[in-house]
């Protein structure tokens, strides 16, 4: 679990080291909301936000800390702690 405030720097030092295909999977305490992220290439990343609304992103790496403030403002509103999960290459979505 990471803390809120600390959340996007450690989140991005996790996606700059990911392989192609795999990703990481950000919930809430609750587990009711959630933000994919998956690394379809060297710079193109997609981000699906499953929670208020569910939208679909594709981003390189320069424009994901914009795009992680907003939805981290949006799908985590009152949250103080973010679950981290990492997805492998062989699963398209975690269900849990």
């Amino acid at each position: 679990m990471l803390d809120k405030a600390n959340a996007i720097p450690s989140i991005l030092t996790r996606l700059k080291k990911l392989p192609k295909g795999s990703g990481i999977d950000l919930r809430t305490f609750k587990r009711d909301r959630s933000v994919i992220i998956r690394r379809n290439d060297e710079d193109v990343f997609t981000v699906t936000e499953n929670g208020f609304l569910s939208e679909t992103f594709t981003t390189g790496i320069n424009g994901m800390r914009k795009l992680l403030k907003m939805l981290l403002k949006r799908e985590f509103p009152r949250s103080n702690k973010i679950r981290v999960y990492e997805l492998d290459t062989e699963c398209s979505d975690r269900t849990s």
